[in-house]
């Protein structure tokens, strides 16, 4: 049994739910089944929550609530760093859990989805330490006050780092959750809910409750006691969550698909743009909804990108998850590898030009699910494979002839989650920038700014997550006049 099983096995946490600061059997018998994607073996069993056990986390948060958003920044940011240090003195076992649930190699959850989740817990402590919550307008004071009880759904990609994402920010604020994860990656959940618990946290302030969406999801959108709901997902998941939120009117923020699109311009540096451009666009396998998986190339230099771009991706390396030598593990689920490989399918029947990969598993993999890095060159923009978000390490190259062209063809989306663009004249990046219409852009491969907002326009969702503007999703807006 590998340490994150021993761990939560040990405490007997994965038959139960974090609920009013306490560990609680499930209501009902319903089990999930967790299944190693790097060996498609089932691995344990945990428990399913029902509605009964999100009323009881409801309620738990309501309560919390009254004292909890009434407490001073400074106590709100002492528990915060607590939790800090208790998820950096953990992050080998959430590394390992990671590698387990999800399939990500073991060098990656340790480097990027381990350090990145923690980096959204300093980044709300510090939002928190200099957010001014009364502003003086005239007479008028300007406040924020925390909206109330968040339900927060997280996805299976990127299951830490989402979980911190809306969970930072939310407490940070003055606001008390309840927290379901995807029910295809559980445990790394239930360890945070264990440093939550070790940090000192009152009562009720934080609620967990693993389930599937029917059955807990649902629930938590339509609940008259739940004032705002935030969910990272599909975009189909995403109109569901706001139907069901609808009746009782609470705020929904969405963080859902994209398809985003990569424009590299006639002077861009093409070793770097390309090399970098694959790296982006596979990072975590693809399985990131902000993934550059659109290489928009001008057309007189597409020979030469595409044999840049094989060479990137024939160094990727796919295999166990646990070897140092791999860089890219196994696809987090079943009916994810199912659509990845129907999509490459779909790309080859609609005659677009396979420059690597292509359909099965990579040679000597027979079981997993694991996928070959594929590019397809000579790709058209109104083909499915540039317009369905596929999730997976699948990258095509659409070609262009003018910038202007470039620019259609990178707004051509139902979404606008993200974008990249490439090019040595920084006024005309900017430029280009300016004009793609998404809710962020990454000029020449920056770093990672964690107080970056990131969200998207169009059918990528509404709202925004990180830094000032994350936090500002949490809160109120209350006009006190004759205050001053």
């Amino acid at each position: 049994m590998t340490a994150p099983l021993e761990h939560l096995s040990r405490g007997g946490r994965l038959d139960k739910f974090f609920i009013d600061g306490q560990w609680l059997e499930a209501r009902g018998a319903a089990k999930g089944t967790l299944v190693n994607p790097a060996t498609e073996e089932a691995v344990t069993r945990f428990a399913l929550g029902n509605h009964w056990d999100v009323d009881a986390a409801v309620s738990a948060a309501r309560r919390a609530f009254a004292t909890w958003s009434r407490t001073e920044p400074n106590y709100r940011i002492g528990l915060l760093d607590r939790l800090q240090a208790l998820l950096e003195a953990r992050s080998e076992l959430f590394a390992q859990c990671l590698s387990l649930e999800m399939g990500a190699a073991i060098g990656y959850a340790r480097t990027a989805q381990v350090p990145l989740a923690i980096a959204h817990v300093k980044a709300a402590r510090d939002v928190l330490q200099a957010f001014p919550f009364i502003k003086q307008r005239g007479h008028t004071a300007i406040a924020h006050e925390p909206i109330g009880v968040c339900a927060l759904i997280t996805p299976w990609n990127w299951p830490l780092y989402q979980i911190t994402a809306k969970v930072s920010p939310a407490l940070a604020a003055g606001c008390t959750v309840v927290l379901k994860p995807s029910e295809l990656s559980p445990l790394d959940a239930l360890l945070f809910a264990e440093a939550i618990e070790e940090a000192g946290f009152p009562a009720g302030v934080f609620n967990l409750v693993n389930g599937d969406g029917p059955s807990v999801g649902s629930a938590l959108a339509s609940h008259p006691d739940v004032d705002m709901i935030s969910i990272t997902g599909s975009t189909r998941a995403g109109i569901a969550v706001a139907q069901a939120a609808a009746p009782t009117v609470k705020r929904v923020a969405q963080e859902l698909g994209g398809k985003s699109p990569n424009v590299i311009l006639p002077d861009a540096d093409l070793d770097f743009a390309v090399s970098m451009g694959i790296a982006a666009a596979f990072r975590n396998l693809g399985q990131s909804c902000s993934a550059p998986t659109r290489m928009i190339v001008p057309r007189a230099r597409l020979p030469e990108i595409e044999s840049l771009a094989r060479k990137a991706a024939d160094k990727i390396v796919i295999g166990d998850p646990l070897s140092k030598a791999t860089t890219h593990g196994a696809i987090a689920n079943r009916a994810q590898f199912d659509r990845i490989q129907t999509m490459i399918g779909v790309g080859i029947a609609e005659g677009a030009t396979l420059v690597a990969g292509g359909e099965g598993r990579p040679a000597g993999l027979n079981a997993g699910f694991y996928v070959k890095p594929t590019i397809f060159s000579d790709v058209h923009t109104d083909m499915r494979i540039a317009q369905e978000e596929i999730f997976g390490p699948v990258l095509c190259l659409i070609p262009y002839d003018t910038v202007e062209e470039a620019i259609t063809i990178a707004n051509h989306t139902v979404y606008g989650l993200g974008a990249h663009v490439q090019g040595g004249n920084m006024d005309v990046v900017r430029d280009v920038a300016s004009q793609i219409r998404c809710g962020q852009v990454h000029l020449n491969y920056p770093t990672w700014d964690p107080h970056a907002p990131f969200g998207g326009f169009k059918q990528s969702g509404n709202g925004r997550e990180y830094g000032v503007e994350g936090m500002l999703e949490y809160l109120e807006v209350k006009s006190i006049l004759g205050y001053f």
